[in-house]
């Protein structure tokens, strides 16, 4: 059974969308989804699921939404998908936890670079449907705005590094 690995926007951060991750798993469960995992609290989900990326996004979202009252975004990849987000991360020899992947659920626009503000020492590169971005004096002060990253949601490469190393378990 193919492996996907979902990714929840806005969970567990900053005090909002809180989504604990026993919660989460009993969803998936509940939807069919087998050999469920969580990695730390902020919505990452690893599953065997028989249902396309498309159906389980749909799936997740419309049982998060019931959950939580509002929508929930959800972007999903197979574990193929996510192992290539992690071996073309144009930074390989930046700190990881400074290195983002903004996962969005279509291409990024070709100019989505162009639009970027506040850009001070942030490298930025577009993959195929991510936009990777290395913080060099960190993100706690940065003033990067990336308006084609406005819907996706973002994870270090340590988290895309473990999501791969859970995804490549049977």
């Amino acid at each position: 059974m193919p492996k996907h690995i979902a990714l929840l926007r806005a969970v567990n951060v900053g005090g909002t969308g809180k989504l604990p991750m026993a919660d989460l798993k009993a969803i998936c469960a509940d939807a069919g989804f087998a050999q469920v995992e969580t990695y730390i609290a902020s919505g990452n989900v690893v599953f065997d699921s028989k249902m396309t990326s498309v159906k389980v996004k749909a799936e997740l979202e419309k049982r998060l939404a019931t959950y939580a009252g509002k929508p929930v975004g959800v972007v999903v990849r197979n574990a193929a998908e996510m192992a290539a987000v992690l071996a073309e991360n144009p930074f390989p020899k930046a700190a990881p936890n400074r290195t983002m992947v903004i996962f969005l659920d279509k291409p990024p626009p070709a100019d989505a670079l162009v639009h970027a503000t506040g850009q001070k020492d942030e490298e930025m590169r577009v993959g195929k449907r991510e936009i990777y971005v290395h913080y060099g004096a960190g993100m706690g002060t940065s003033k990067l705005k990336i308006p084609a990253a406005k819907n996706g949601t973002a994870r270090n490469m340590n988290t895309v590094a473990k999501l791969v190393e859970m995804s490549a378990k049977s």
